[in-house]
């Protein structure tokens, strides 16, 4: 197997995001920075589920600080990982909200190529999901 400089690159992205994911303050960082730009609009800056298209949902935009106390004080942490990314089937709130996963693999793809735009959307739900552990009530 061939990899070139640019998959180098990627893989070194991707893991960079994956490790930063799993530290304090850089964890909060990125996964603060992702929520804003990818939840904030529907789930509101807190997590409430009060983003300013939350009303123009056809469904209840649900509160995300509250995942842990809906799961009888278990954060599972797997099944957000797979609602956010969406690729896997399991669609959150019952399918409006957008697949991360594809959207995020899009942002990168013709940049990175196959692995490493694997690594980098998932260094990015990872990101995304380790915030919102962060952010239970």
């Amino acid at each position: 197997m061939h990899i070139t400089k640019q998959g180098l690159t990627a893989l070194a992205t991707g893991l960079t995001i994956m490790a930063m994911a799993q530290t304090g303050a850089a964890q909060s960082a990125a996964g603060a920075e992702e929520y804003t730009r990818a939840c904030a609009s529907c789930h509101g800056l807190t997590g409430r589920g009060d983003g300013p298209l939350a009303e123009y949902m056809s469904i209840p935009v649900p509160d995300v600080t509250q995942i842990r106390t809906r799961n009888n004080g278990v954060f599972p942490m797997l099944e957000v990982i797979h609602l956010i990314d969406g690729r896997t089937g399991l669609r959150g709130h019952g399918g409006p909200m957008p697949i991360w996963g594809d959207r995020f693999e899009a942002a990168v793809a013709s940049e990175l190529g196959d692995v490493g735009t694997e690594i980098a959307v998932r260094g990015r739900v990872l990101a995304l999901a380790t915030y919102l552990e962060a952010i239970q009530q």
